[in-house]
């Protein structure tokens, strides 16, 4: 087993760090490649999800293994169902298997994909057959994972009639479809979205164009954490632009109730704890916009001892781990006094943190990731720390400058 120890530290923070380019850019756009060869991009994502994209995209095998990756399983089911001769089973680990992907096969049978279920129904191994399909009218259920609604989004243009989804119910992480539009967007394909309507028109070809990747909102979290859990510091991240396509950007808003403010230059943000801050009661958000930020969020709230109530969180449960139970079964260890529900988590105040405690990250880079910046308040042991490569390979590389 992987276990690394962190030594509380008690130095002072002021260091500058680059992220990589963001996972969810990077995979959107790297299937729009395929889609338009033309399309040159620039800053991808080291992550392993990003990687086992790049592999899966290469590879001429009759079986392609995602791993744990998500978005890779989930993307590439759309695209290998319009690759016209394609004849590939698509899967995955086994927390893999047990991720539903449904939703997103109906709607693609829907549109007229030859898609098999070899083991469960409703889960991967996928058969998937390819073939040119035509497009047209999809319901889908609004409150289901983005990934879902932006695989289908992807395809969209390739289609002769392009794609209209019709939502039923509200809208899930709107911020993370809008990413998938500014990118067709930019590439000149015509969409809309208005109320429950989404419509992707088709298109051909594009111009020659080159996309510089922004850097991930989602790691940059991390760093937001330890500012909030910061005395004094000060960190400077590249690259990053105020207006965002990531949802997670919304961090430099949030992040102000627990006293760091973030400062735009032309590639980089600075996150700086503000002088003399005073800790609120409680801190109450609702993350149905961006539930990746939801594990950062309470154990920073821990760490400070503030009380939290954090709702919209209903997609956890189908992430790596079941990340709400998760959160409970290791805060808890730490000595936290935390309730969850299927959408919700609710912690109150700590006065003390048990120190030494084994953290078990349960196969989830962000479970490992989100923990660290209790280093400054305590020594604290993370168990299988090697999983941060699904995101960020040099997670603790750059985290070794608070060592």
């Amino acid at each position: 087993m992987n276990r690394l120890r962190l030594h509380q530290f008690h130095g002072e923070i002021n260091h500058k760090i680059k992220i990589t380019g963001s996972k969810s850019e990077s995979n959107r756009l790297l299937i729009l490649q395929q889609l338009y060869p033309n399309l040159k991009v620039q800053n991808l994502s080291n992550s392993d999800d990003t990687n086992l994209m790049l592999a899966a995209l290469s590879s001429d095998k009759k079986e392609i293994n995602v791993g744990h990756a998500g978005t890779t399983m989930r993307f590439l089911t759309s695209l290998l169902s319009v690759k016209n001769g394609s004849d590939v089973v698509l899967t995955g680990s086994g927390r893999m298997k047990e991720r539903p992907i449904q939703i997103l096969v109906d709607a693609l049978r829907t549109l007229g994909a030859s898609i098999t279920y070899l083991e469960n129904d409703g889960f991967a191994p996928l058969h998937i057959k390819g073939k040119k399909l035509v497009g047209g009218k999809v319901k889908i259920n609004g409150n289901v994972s983005s990934q879902y609604i932006s695989s289908l989004l992807l395809i969209a243009p390739s289609l002769e009639k392009g794609i209209e989804l019709e939502f039923e119910g509200a809208i899930t992480s709107v911020p993370y479809i809008k990413m998938t539009l500014s990118l067709l967007d930019s590439l000149g394909i015509k969409t809309s979205f208005k109320g429950q309507f989404i419509k992707v028109a088709p298109k051909d070809k594009i111009k020659d164009t080159l996309v510089t990747i922004e850097s991930d909102w989602s790691s940059a979290s991390y760093y937001y954490s330890l500012i909030a859990l910061s005395k004094k510091g000060k960190i400077t991240l590249s690259s990053y632009k105020k207006e965002s396509l990531q949802g997670d950007s919304v961090l430099s808003k949030l992040y102000l109730d627990f006293g760091v403010k973030t400062t735009f230059s032309e590639k980089s943000i600075t996150l700086e704890k503000i002088n003399e801050f005073v800790n609120p009661a409680k801190i109450t958000f609702d993350l149905i916009k961006a539930p990746d930020i939801a594990q950062t969020i309470s154990v920073t709230c821990f760490g400070m001892g503030i009380a939290c109530d954090l709702t919209g969180l209903h997609t956890l449960k189908i992430k790596e781990t079941d990340r709400l139970i998760a959160l409970k079964q290791e805060l808890t260890k730490l000595g936290a006094d935390i309730s969850v529900s299927d959408q919700s988590l609710h912690l109150k105040a700590s006065k003390e943190i048990i120190p030494e405690v084994p953290i078990s990250t349960y196969q989830d880079h962000r479970m490992a990731m989100a923990f660290a910046p209790l280093l400054l308040k305590t020594n604290i042991l993370i168990e299988e720390s090697d999983v941060v490569s699904k995101s960020y390979p040099t997670f603790w590389r750059d985290f070794s400058n608070f060592q």
